[in-house]
């Protein structure tokens, strides 16, 4: 037995030698390692045997199968070199061209002005909330005081999903959640994507918004314009912007009011809505609102990033042209 399988292991290493390709040599592997190979025969009969002769043949067969399955991996390590050589001898493979690196990656330019806006936040004291993006009609209406009539719960205003969940309009709900958990004083800020269904050069059906809270005994109109004064400054890098506050009614701030900047002597441009958080907000969350009160703001953050970098059509952030965004980088 030990000279057949000698004479198996010569022929299966001339045979392997002389394969050709890839598919020869695994036709030859089948011939003696396959499940019907004749090395897998070999092992078959040991069952038949005494203890004794098991031992001594299993040994035999497994030292010639370990012989025949090195021959084959050196042949297959040759014919993956032979391939490789055929290739570089035919230029399939030019080795003077240089390497392919992959391209320098950037933080998105609506990305970078979040984060801006939060670490200049920050240097006044507010907190950085966040909030689930699909919310209830409780936190994303009801709480802010908006009746079922208003035209902000139309559907063709909001992405309704089923049973009274939306895609958040805005992040005003952070608010609301964060009143309900946390005790006063409050100063945070809630930055974060909203949905509406509205599209063109300046919306979009998802954006960015940032809005303030600031609940304390006292705090007043005088300390709203002075936080978003500052903010403007910092965040525009200028010291002559102008700041002023126009009437107007949000269902949950009351007085409210819209709030225009300019620099210099430049034209108006309308930045943010902010206004005294009404009191039936305070007591949607239980809070008393003959001892706590504050106020509310809210921007859009594509539309600071697009005054900031001079940026026409607010859509061009979302394209996804690299020409475009690696003015940013």
């Amino acid at each position: 037995m030990n000279d057949n399988l000698s004479s198996l292991v010569g022929e299966a290493q001339r045979l392997f030698a002389v394969a050709a390709d890839a598919a020869t040599l695994e036709n030859a592997k089948a011939r003696y390692l396959g499940k019907n190979g004749l090395i897998t025969e070999r092992l078959k009969t040991l069952g038949k045997m005494t203890l004794e002769e098991r031992a001594t043949a299993g040994a035999r067969i497994n030292d010639a199968k370990q012989t025949i399955e090195t021959a084959l991996e050196a042949r297959r390590a040759e014919l993956a070199e032979a391939k490789m050589q055929a290739q570089l001898d035919a230029d399939a493979i030019d080795v003077s061209l240089p390497g392919r690196q992959r391209g320098m990656g950037s933080v998105h330019p609506i990305t970078y002005t979040r984060q801006r806006i939060e670490t200049l936040m920050r240097t006044q004291g507010f907190a950085v909330a966040d909030g689930p993006e699909i919310e209830d009609d409780f936190h994303n209406f009801a709480a802010l005081n908006m009746p079922e009539n208003h035209p902000a719960r139309s559907m063709h205003d909001t992405f309704y999903i089923d049973n009274g969940l939306v895609l958040r309009t805005h992040t005003s709900p952070v608010q609301v959640r964060w009143m309900e958990n946390h005790p006063p004083p409050i100063k945070i800020i809630a930055p974060g994507r909203t949905f509406r269904v509205d599209s063109d050069a300046t919306h979009s059906p998802m954006f960015h918004q940032v809005e303030g809270l600031w609940i304390d005994r006292d705090v007043s109109f005088a300390d709203l314009k002075q936080v978003l004064v500052e903010f403007l400054r910092l965040f525009f890098e200028r010291d002559d912007i102008r700041v002023r506050f126009r009437p107007s009614f949000f269902p949950f701030t009351e007085p409210s009011a819209e709030i225009d900047m300019a620099f210099g002597e430049e034209r108006w441009l309308e930045i943010a809505g902010a206004g005294q958080v009404h009191p039936n907000v305070l007591r949607a969350v239980r809070l008393d609102p003959e001892q706590w009160q504050g106020f509310a703001f809210g921007m859009g953050i594509e539309r600071l990033a697009m005054l900031r970098y001079g940026v026409p059509d607010l859509r061009l952030f979302y394209e996804n042209d690299l020409r475009f965004l690696r003015q940013f980088t």
